[in-house]
């Protein structure tokens, strides 16, 4: 499955732009399930069973990345820019991206540090004073390359590192869609449905029609998280850890999760010898925020995988965490379905 993770995370698939990584995803589920594309860019999937459930459950997952889209070319030829998702301007500055499906080469830049003012040093740089350097001589070059609109991804390899680490540009969340397909492309006990949801990072906006369209009882969305096991952070911020197993959380910003589901991924992942650890703290949020709303309502758990550096060119996971959700979220699956 690693091998299936670092195929999707080179893929360019910024939000409101996911169509290679759809088109990516219909090859490796082709001939194993029913599958059909939406008009907002969803891949819905129904995967048969050896069984009828007794409570329609859905995964969900979400296709699009964090990154970048074009807002103006300047006379010199200089791309303006906006962030698409939640990304920390602090970490961009000199990163390479790849522009547009063409993926030209470019660098974000900003004024040089010998011409910032004593005072503004210690500022934050707004995204409104950086740019994206391409190399081109004028606008009229740049425009043979870019047009406005075009979306920029960081230009990050996948690398695997010490101890069973992995690292590249997109794992929130081609991670959690590798776990998906993985699924989908094995055999289940129970009738399943699936969703690769779009847009995820603008306001979860594909799982609102997801959703409505499976018309599911429950749902698991299957995420990473925020890890902050790292340098100067407090253990009371930390959130969660890398090696620890999967993430359950009781709250986030948008989605109060369904208390009994949150109880029996616990309880399954005592019985099944699978480390299982709660979030610890509300922050962020995801596709349950739309799914638990849908219809007459969806009971939703999101089951995440520790990041380290979510929305940066070298967001880390390690591969037992991955390997510990996919297990996880089969054994919820399965016992979903089968609730009263």
């Amino acid at each position: 499955m690693i091998e299936l993770i670092e195929r999707l995370s080179l893929l360019k698939g910024v939000s409101g732009d996911e169509t290679a990584v759809a088109e990516y995803i219909k090859k490796e589920i082709d001939g194993y399930c029913e599958y059909h594309s939406d008009h907002v860019g969803n891949l819905l999937v129904f995967k048969q069973g050896a069984k009828r459930p007794l409570k329609k459950v859905m995964l969900a997952a979400h296709m699009d990345e964090v990154g970048f889209i074009i807002t103006h070319i300047d006379e010199k030829g200089l791309l303006k820019f906006t962030t698409v998702g939640g990304i920390d301007s602090r970490v961009i500055i000199g990163k390479a991206v790849l522009v547009g499906n063409q993926g030209v080469y470019g660098v974000i830049g900003a004024r040089p540090v010998h011409l910032i003012e004593a005072a503004e040093k210690d500022k934050v740089i707004e995204t409104d004073d950086l740019y994206i350097d391409i190399g081109a001589k004028d606008k009229a070059e740049a425009q043979q390359y870019v047009n406005v609109g075009d979306r920029a991804v960081y230009d990050s390899d996948f690398v695997r590192f010490g101890d069973g680490m992995i690292k590249a540009r997109a794992l929130d969340d081609r991670a959690g869609c590798a776990i998906l397909i993985d699924m989908i492309q094995n055999e289940l006990e129970y009738d399943t449905w699936f969703a690769f949801t779009v847009q995820e990072e603008i306001g979860t906006v594909g799982a609102k029609t997801a959703a409505f369209s499976i018309a599911p009882d429950c749902a698991i969305v299957v995420e990473s998280t925020t890890a902050g096991d790292v340098g100067g952070v407090p253990d009371a911020k930390k959130v969660c850890s890398v090696g620890k197993g999967p993430v359950v959380g009781f709250m986030d910003r948008g989605t109060i999760y369904d208390r009994e589901l949150y109880q029996l991924a616990m309880d399954i992942g005592k019985r099944s010898s699978i480390p299982v650890q709660t979030k610890e703290g509300v922050y962020g949020g995801n596709d349950s925020r739309s799914i638990q709303c849908s219809r007459g309502g969806v009971r939703c758990i999101a089951v995440s995988m520790p990041c380290r550096y979510l929305h940066s060119p070298s967001c880390v996971l390690k591969i037992e965490d991955i390997e510990n959700t996919r297990a996880l979220v089969a054994h919820m699956c399965k016992e979903m379905s089968a609730l009263d």
